[in-house]
């Protein structure tokens, strides 16, 4: 069992959904189904302050490249854009149903979220241009892309804002056209729902399955170190399953993989509940953690972590 320094707040009152940093590190935001949306620094873990206005359960945020706007959708059929300084809400997007995944391109520019298959709509994956004013207005995005067979779950922007990586609620990875909308590739290696996707265990321009790292309970998320061969998995036994406060026996750890090997090296104790998303730092010396009970850890390695080498 790994054991590790960290710092544990709890400034929501139901399950987090998601968490992300910014760029540089120094900030991490926070979701969950409890209408809010937490900024934190993430070097002490004192709260920067709250985006207020969701109505519903936010189910997903990110920040631009230079932390200037801050995105989110939610439950209460609407994307909202934020400013990051100040908490302002700089625009509202307002959909037919909940909005589960959202994302910046690389140039900060371009915005995408895609909204759930519910209450008679079907699946959308749509595009923003933030530098058209008439586009916000009008809450018309210049492209929308939808997916009738299988909703979104999880999505990502490619390199260079070329395409969006989408994952399905039947498993299925799929990568979208920024430009046109064509669905470029298509692959289905999971069986069940896609959680999470972050920088991926499968190649991001070819969708090529790279590699697998297998637990006995369900993967809610999972993150590949910046500066190791290392992979954080975060996940537990269903919330609604869980008879006994016995974190061991639910499954709770964050654990540690070898990219290269496959082979589990170290476990995270420290959540009451199944962890529903994990995050590594951009400078790899720490990650955090938000689970079920409401809870986010950030962890910091110590120095004989970046020694620490697998045998093959």
């Amino acid at each position: 069992m790994v054991s590790l320094r960290h710092h544990q707040y709890h400034h929501h009152h139901q399950s987090i959904t998601q968490i992300k940093y910014n760029r540089e590190g120094d900030l991490l935001f926070s979701v969950a189904k409890d209408t809010v949306v937490n900024g934190w620094y993430s070097v002490n873990g004192e709260r920067l302050g709250t985006y207020n206005g969701h109505t519903g359960a936010v189910w997903c945020v990110d920040c631009d490249w230079d932390t200037k706007n801050v995105l989110t959708g939610s439950a209460d059929n609407s994307c909202r854009l934020w400013d990051c300084e100040t908490g302002k809400q700089m625009a509202l997007l307002e959909t037919s149903s909940a909005v589960r995944t959202c994302g910046f391109d690389f140039s900060g520019n371009i915005i995408m979220f895609s909204t759930d298959k519910q209450m008679g709509y079907q699946c959308f994956l749509n595009f923003f241009d933030l530098r058209d004013s008439q586009q916000i207005k009008d809450n018309q995005p210049y492209m929308t892309v939808p997916c009738s067979e299988s909703k979104i779950t999880s999505a990502v922007w490619g390199p260079l804002g070329e395409y969006v990586i989408a994952g399905h609620e039947n498993g299925e990875i799929d990568q979208f056209s920024a430009k046109s909308g064509e669905l470029l590739k298509k692959v289905k290696e999971h069986s069940k729902q896609i959680n999470d996707l972050q920088s991926s265990l499968f190649d991001s321009t070819t969708l090529d399955h790279i590699k697998t790292f297998r637990t006995e309970r369900p993967v809610n998320s999972a993150a590949i170190s910046p500066i190791m061969d290392h992979v954080v998995m975060g996940g537990g036994q269903e919330a609604m399953e869980v008879t006994t406060t016995s974190t061991r026996i639910g499954k709770f750890e964050a654990r540690f993989f070898h990219a290269a090997y496959e082979e589990e090296f170290g476990r995270v104790k420290g959540h009451f509940g199944p962890i529903n998303c994990v995050a590594f730092h951009p400078d790899g010396k720490s990650y955090s953690s938000g689970g079920e009970d409401g809870y986010v850890r950030i962890h910091y390695f110590d120095p004989h972590y970046f020694d620490f080498e697998l045998e093959a």
